[in-house]
């Protein structure tokens, strides 16, 4: 497993709140509480870039117009063209 920066920055977020919520509860409900916080973030971040992957595809978005590449070319942006040289 990598981490990257913002997985570090999780984490640290995470220490926080849990010294946070020392003072309130017993340290494992704390520490229970913010493992549990870190997995459903994990999952909830994963299937919402699975879920941009699915809508956008492997080709990605244009940067001209924002629309969906397909075949390696922009169906918006090759309209445009098309519309402009008649």
């Amino acid at each position: 497993m990598e981490f990257s920066r913002r997985d570090i920055i999780l984490i640290v977020g995470l220490i926080l709140v849990m010294i946070g919520l020392i003072p309130f509860m017993m340290p494992i409900y704390a520490v229970i509480i913010v493992i549990v916080l870190y997995v459903g973030i994990k999952i909830f971040v994963a299937r919402r870039n699975q879920s941009i992957y699915n809508e956008i595809g492997p080709e990605g978005i244009c940067m001209d117009c924002g629309g969906k590449i397909s075949n390696g070319r922009c169906a918006i942006c090759d309209e445009k063209e098309g519309s402009s040289q008649k």
